[in-house]
């Protein structure tokens, strides 16, 4: 089992919005993650711990170096602000008091505003995985048994719960949750394992998110975006080794 915390990078990406009398695409725009500021309160609080973004995963050793485990990555995704896109689609005249959007376009670049256009996912682009991994033992000191450095590569596949806000026609809805889409990813990682029970890991993950539907307001199926965008995301977490069936004296354990 482990637990750590995150941070983000995302691809450049096509968001298309659709709802009742609009149907537009903003090609080209950044997002950023959020991470929050390094406090005590902020990250060792339990009731605090789940505010930033954090990575929660538990598995099993079912052979030899082979785990499978299920993972909840916690990723905040933000669209940034002044965001300069290239707005194609149509949008019904009247309907646009706000950003006096109305009518066709094709391929128009224009400026966004947070005020007036925004769209994020802070309380969660949450990517539920399965993931199918393999260590190896980079390290292990003979005279010292309860040290020991273990390198792990593993791909995953899973499903994307959206937690949505969504700023537009003069509309702000907040916490807007559905399954938006799908997912897949590899990672590496270091573990540095101690006393057989404990580890600290670093680790690198990237991979491909496609939000086939995002819901972006609560009492309205109709409107929704869409999205596939790339990410990096680099992790440090703490973790524990727990052996159900050791073989022999649990001193021989890990048997890497």
């Amino acid at each position: 089992m482990q637990w750590g915390y995150n941070r983000t990078h995302y691809t450049k990406t096509n968001l298309r919005v659709v709802g009742p009398g609009y149907d537009l695409t903003l090609s080209g725009a950044k997002a950023i993650d959020r991470p929050e500021p390094l406090s005590l309160e902020k990250y060792l609080n339990p009731t605090n711990i789940t505010v930033p973004q954090f990575n929660l995963r538990a598995g099993y050793y079912y052979k030899d170096k082979w785990a499978i485990s299920l993972g909840y990555d916690h990723f905040k995704y933000v669209w940034k602000d002044r965001n300069q896109v290239t707005l194609s689609g149509q949008i019904d005249a009247g309907i646009d008091t706000v950003t006096n959007w109305s009518g066709t376009y094709n391929g128009e670049r224009i400026t966004t505003n947070e005020n007036t256009f925004h769209y994020e996912n802070t309380n969660g682009m949450n990517f539920i995985r399965f993931e199918l991994t393999r260590s190896f033992p980079l390290y292990s000191p003979r005279r010292n048994k309860n040290f020991g450095v273990v390198g792990n590569l593993g791909v995953s596949a899973g499903t994307i719960l959206s937690v949505n806000d969504f700023n537009f026609l003069g509309q702000y809805d907040r916490t807007t949750y559905s399954i938006s889409g799908y997912g897949f990813s590899g990672q590496s990682s270091v573990r540095f394992e101690f006393w057989k029970h404990l580890y600290l890991q670093g680790g690198l993950n990237t991979g491909f998110i496609h939000q086939v539907k995002v819901r972006t307001r609560p009492n309205d199926a109709s409107s929704s975006a869409r999205q596939a965008l790339g990410y990096v995301e680099y992790n440090v977490l703490i973790g524990g080794l727990f052996y159900l069936k050791p073989k022999g004296k649990c001193d021989d354990c890990p048997n890497w």
